[in-house]
């Protein structure tokens, strides 16, 4: 399915550009606006990230977040900055419909993999951000802090601990509307066939969204051709169901 992507930093919708806050574009749009226009296109679920919290925990937006997730009727997935049971316990209680995260992953193994076990797989997605050298390396803290760790290796990592959402971002391709890594979501499908994989990055037209599709892809995350009116929620949604 289409996801619609909100990047909330100082309570505003912004971009990054290839994941670098100091290229980080404002729109002059409502986050409530924006996620009511998506409830009446239908769409099923939004991607909502705290980026000053991805960045820095101790920044989480967490009562802006609290105000949109107890006022919006509308399925939400939320990440930035998650690094607690308590955390994951909150956002439940706003309201979230399913909890991403991102360093954790990396930073708190034996946690990650509790919570996986607790909370189920439908509700847990681990957000896995890259940059695709001669391997798939691995970055945290809002893409700021390179790991040793290979996509590949922490997917592996959790599959007996019931991982099944897997939101996979090209940092190359993110806020650049020059089209997705089609390459990398064929391999990864293909590889891990069991796992439902949301690409995220890049994407620029309604074709990005036929491949990504012909090509496995479970769910998309589109932010930035939204934003800039390069085709509408409810063109993207039609162009999912036709390919």
């Amino acid at each position: 399915m289409i996801i619609p992507s909100l990047d909330i930093f100082n309570k505003k919708i912004v971009r990054l550009f290839q994941g670098n806050y100091k290229k980080k574009k404002i729109y002059k749009k409502d986050v409530f606006k924006e996620l009511e226009k998506c409830r009446l296109a239908g769409v099923k679920y939004v991607h909502l990230v705290d980026l000053e919290g991805a960045k820095n925990p101790k920044n989480k937006q967490v009562e802006f977040l609290k105000s949109i997730l107890n006022k919006v009727k509308i399925n939400i997935q939320v990440g930035g900055g998650i690094r607690s049971e308590k955390d994951i316990e909150d956002y439940f209680s706003y309201g979230a419909k399913r909890i991403v995260l991102g360093s954790s992953v990396i930073e708190d193994e034996k946690n990650v993999k509790n919570w996986l076990l607790k909370y189920g797989s439908e509700l847990i997605v681990l957000a896995l951000d890259i940059k695709i050298s001669d391997k798939k390396e691995v970055f945290i803290n809002g893409w700021t802090k390179k790991t040793d760790f290979v996509l590949e290796d922490l997917l592996k990592k959790y599959e007996d601990f019931g991982l099944k959402h897997v939101l996979c971002t090209d940092i190359s391709k993110d806020g650049t509307l020059k089209g997705s890594n089609i390459n990398l979501y064929k391999e990864l499908c293909l590889s891990f066939k069991h796992l439902c994989f949301q690409s995220s990055g890049g994407v620029s037209s309604l074709i990005d969204i036929l491949n990504l599709k012909k090509n496995g892809i479970s769910e998309i995350i589109i932010g930035k051709s939204f934003l800039e009116e390069k085709f509408s929620i409810l063109e993207a949604i039609k162009c999912w169901r036709k390919g």
